[in-house]
């Protein structure tokens, strides 16, 4: 063991550290010490030797006898602290004990769990194993006996719960053995300090004054798995002992305060976790704040990050960066590092983070309000403030780069000029792009996170190749599927036989109608005298054509409905005529009958030669028809019978048709019915929206003047609605469903086909021209980007979310992510027989629910093989098969060291 260290004044903590004093076995701290003597971490401490406290002195002296109850030793300083026991087995008795800090007690207590769960049949300590036992305060007073350099410690029940005096009545037993007590908080060291200024302002030391000092105990308590029913016991003790504190006494939690009727602090956590658990060290909710799960989340995925936890835990103070600028001290930045203090102020971030991290490991602590990280945030990030919900991925991005920039240990970035790679190595270029990035960024933030890819553009014309090298945060990867779209639509065919079928396919999401016809015919078996027309239906008319094969998909909303006519490939002379059909509507309007013509059913379409007459027409209007007429049993519905039936019908018909061409022009919704509508069907030309009944088709005269399409109403009469099933042309499915009823089909694409998007060659888009050097001029080039060095810890953002003008969308996709071994070997382009490229998961960010609000939640391994789900405030345990949902965000991996 060193040597103590008797000046403290270059003691450096953060100045947000947990200032309490952990009392705790020697041997649980003296392992986790010298895991960090290769480290320089050792912290050195004195030794003091407990015995009977007969000299205790002070304002309120103790007479030992049988009606006192308190407990009384001194604790004598040893001068040669720094030798004893050091060549002993330290700790053999269980009488030799620790006073740690609570930053470095954190430290120790997080190595211990890691040595815990990296050797499980090993038993480092035994109160690590299972449940870690519990923390509990205790309060003794203090005198300083300076003729013997020691300090007199009295340890009362008015101060303390019975069960936590009982204890110490074990723990600090001098009757049988001595009794060695460790200080390496320091504390102790400031009672026999000459020079006041090392107390703290606002306290006087005074040769009468006690000093009561608060300990945490840890490691030497029995379980209290029963805490809840002694939580009033322990309530109200503190109670008692907050309303009888001596005015003149000088309070200590861990650092000296004067003392009032207030100064006793009960802020002490009993060691619980927010999932019932006892023992459960990290596993602390955050309280929602109002629509801030987003930011729980992430905060929880960063909280279990490994390093940097140990980071936040330890001694993070000395690398804020104050200053905060990108080169205060170079004119060529001057605006930008302006900017950018103003932005993120002096370290106030990491500050904010770095207090929160702290509470959320603090043992036992109750689910935690991140209110000051809120508020903080909210200063320097605008678009958070408020109690909207937002993005927990965006969150992450800011947070991670403000935690970047509050702890860059580089105060002046210098200015460097972007060398190209003028046909040297890959290898000696990119080399030279970290150099170049670290030296003006160089944080915690970039040691675990930061990684690097190749970029390469190829100019399309004079194939100039540009390669540069840059780092990454993180990976946004698409989902492949999210590419592709699903549509249904309703298909038509003109052939008299078979009736209209809903037809779904996939296609590309930005693609064009060309796509949709081509997927259509595969799926139909489209014959090669055959093709497509489709047209959008609406209120029973067609209200346009998709006939230009250039026209965007996007263009296609999922609530439409749309009609594929599987007609005959046209001739020169032919024409297209579309049948829109009407009936009458009966109903009761002031109490009297009243009748008119209205629309129904989905317009059939054929094709027809420039020479025509009414009886041509009529023929190829049973013939659509065909299909949904009401067939008695026994009747074959093959095309010979199918089409006697209609030969027969014409020639019943001729006769039945009124030979008179009349002219009008009533409009459609009139109340007006025609004489002759009960006889047949009758047949009028209109307009392309049906808005007009003009000239009646006669059977036996040509209809002269054929347009390029002939818009005809069909009226029906009931004798004729009776004979065919109308519902087949009545109904037409949507393009995509939406809803509990019909939900899209759920896709499935693994992480591995989302990063071979992502890394996958592609044009730039018309928005993103680069400029060619060898062209002089913008060219739409193609872009490459390749993984070349990969970060500690890898986050991998699914894009789930995409935006455009008019709509935002959010993609269900189930993306089958590995769990314990992500080898990403076959896709990093620099091979590093040093480095590891596989990973491990230890942190999932959910979302659940739609764009317009939604939940999330993170998932994390903590401790063995065990998960947690962490819902704001609540945690609880989760098997590992149920964390791979549709509603994973951002993947967290760290990398796994290959043995």
């Amino acid at each position: 063991m060193d040597a103590p260290s008797e000046d403290l004044s270059d003691s450096t903590h953060p100045q947000n550290d947990d200032v309490r004093v952990y009392f705790v076995p020697y041997r649980w701290w003296k392992e986790a010490q010298d895991s960090n003597l290769a480290d320089g971490n050792a912290k050195r401490g004195v030794l003091y030797s407990a015995t009977s406290g007969s000299s205790y002195v002070g304002p309120m002296k103790i007479i030992n006898n049988i009606f006192n109850s308190d407990l009384v030793f001194n604790l004598r300083r040893e001068e040669d602290s720094g030798h004893s026991n050091e060549n002993g087995e330290v700790g053999v008795s269980g009488r030799d004990y620790a006073l740690v800090p609570g930053d470095l007690w954190l430290q120790a207590l997080k190595w211990h769990t890691d040595s815990r769960v990296a050797t499980k049949d090993g038993r480092t300590f035994s109160v690590m194993e299972d449940d870690m036992a519990d923390v509990y305060p205790l309060l003794l007073r203090l005198s300083i006996l300076r003729e013997t350099n020691s300090l007199g410690v009295k340890i009362t029940k008015k101060d303390n719960a019975v069960e936590f005096f009982r204890r110490a009545c074990k723990i600090f037993s001098v009757e049988s053995e001595l009794l060695h007590i460790w200080d390496f908080s320091g504390q102790t060291t400031l009672f026999f300090i000459n020079d006041k200024n090392k107390l703290p302002k606002d306290c006087q030391r005074q040769s009468d004054q006690e000093i009561l000092l608060e300990l945490q105990v840890y490691g030497l308590s029995d379980s209290l798995r029963c805490r809840e029913g002694k939580k009033d016991e322990m309530a109200a003790q503190h109670s008692n002992l907050a309303g009888s504190s001596c005015g003149a006494s000088l309070m200590m939690n861990g650092s000296l305060a004067c003392m009032n009727s207030n100064s006793v602090h009960t802020n002490s956590p009993v060691f619980y976790g927010s999932s019932g658990e006892a023992g459960s060290l990290g596993l602390t909710g955050l309280q929602n704040l109002g629509n801030t799960c987003f930011m729980n989340s992430s905060l929880q995925c960063l909280a279990h990050t490994p390093k940097l936890v140990d980071y936040f835990l330890g001694d993070y103070s000395r690398e804020i960066n104050h200053e905060n600028a990108l080169g205060m001290d170079c004119l060529h930045f001057f605006v930008q590092s302006i900017i950018q203090y103003l932005l993120l102020g002096q370290g106030e971030i990491a500050l904010a983070f770095g207090d929160l991290i702290r509470k959320l490991w603090a043992p036992g602590a109750t689910p935690v309000a991140p209110r000051m990280f809120k508020s903080k945030l909210a200063r320097f990030a605008p678009q958070f403030s408020g109690f909207n919900q937002h993005d927990s991925q965006e969150l992450l991005a800011f947070l991670l780069d403000g935690l970047h920039e509050d702890l860059n240990r580089v105060k002046c970035k210098p200015y460097i000029e972007a060398k190209d790679g003028e046909g040297r190595p890959d290898e000696e270029v990119a080399d030279e792009y970290w150099r170049n990035h670290l030296a003006r960024n160089d944080s915690i933030i970039v040691d675990v996170s930061q990684g690097q890819y190749r970029s390469t553009l190829v100019c399309p014309v004079c194939k100039k190749v540009s390669i540069t090298f840059d780092p990454f945060m993180y990976l946004s990867l698409p989902l492949p599927s999210t590419t592709m779209r699903t549509m249904t639509l309703t298909v038509v065919s003109a052939d008299g036989i078979t009736q209209p079928s809903p037809c779904t396919i996939t296609v590309p999401k930005n693609g064009k109608c060309e796509d949709l016809i081509q997927a259509l015919s595969s799926s139909c078996y489209l014959k090669d005298d055959e093709t497509l027309l489709v047209a959008e239906i609406y209120n029973n008319r067609i209200i346009r054509y998709l006939e230009d094969p250039t026209d965007s998909l996007s263009l296609i909303r999922d609530g439409d409905r749309l009609v594929a006519y599987r007609l005959p490939k046209v001739t020169n002379e032919d024409r297209l005529v579309v049948f829109m059909h009407q009936r009458i509507d009966e109903q009761y309007i002031h109490g009297k009958l009243s009748s008119s013509w209205k629309a129904f059913g989905i317009p059939l379409v054929a094709r027809i030669c420039n020479s025509v007459n009414g009886s041509d027409v009529y023929n190829l209007y049973l013939k659509l028809i065909n299909p949904f007429q009401i067939r008695s049993e026994g009747v074959s519905n093959n095309s010979d019978s199918s089409e006697k039936t209609v030969i027969e019908e014409v020639k019943e018909l001729k006769d039945a048709i009124s030979p008179v061409l009349s002219a009008g022009a009533n409009g459609i919704n009139e109340t007006w019915v025609d004489p002759d509508s009960d006889a047949e069907l009758q047949f009028y030309l209109t307009d392309d929206k049906g808005a007009t009944r003009a000239s009646k088709l006669v059977m036996d005269e040509p209809v002269t003047r054929l347009p390029r399409r002939l818009n005809l109403l069909v009226f029906w009469p009931e004798k004729k609605i009776e004979q065919y099933d109308t519902r087949l042309i009545s109904s037409l499915p949507e393009i995509f469903k939406s809803g509990f009823i019909a939900r899209r089909p759920q896709e499935s694409v693994s992480l591995y086909r989302c990063l071979e998007a992502f890394l996958k060659e592609e044009p730039l888009g018309p928005d993103d021209m680069w400029y060619c050097p060898g062209c002089k001029t913008h060219r739409q080039a193609s872009k490459k980007l390749d993984l070349w060095r990969l970060p500690e810890i890898l986050v991998i953002h699914l894009k789930r979310f995409s935006y455009s003008r008019f709509m935002k969308n959010k993609l269900e996709t189930y993306v089958d992510f590995p769990v314990d071994n992500l080898d990403l070997s076959t896709y990093i382009t620099h091979k590093n027989g040093m480095v590891s490229n596989r990973y491990m998961l230890y942190a999932v960010s959910n979302h659940y629910g739609s764009m317009g609000g939604g939940h999330y939640t993170a998932f994390v391994h903590h401790g063995g093989d065990q998960w947690y789900d962490f819902d704001d405030s609540h945690v609880s345990p989760i098997p590992e098969d149920k964390i791979k949902t549709s509603a994973a965000y951002v993947l967290f991996y760290r990398r796994v060291v290959d043995v």
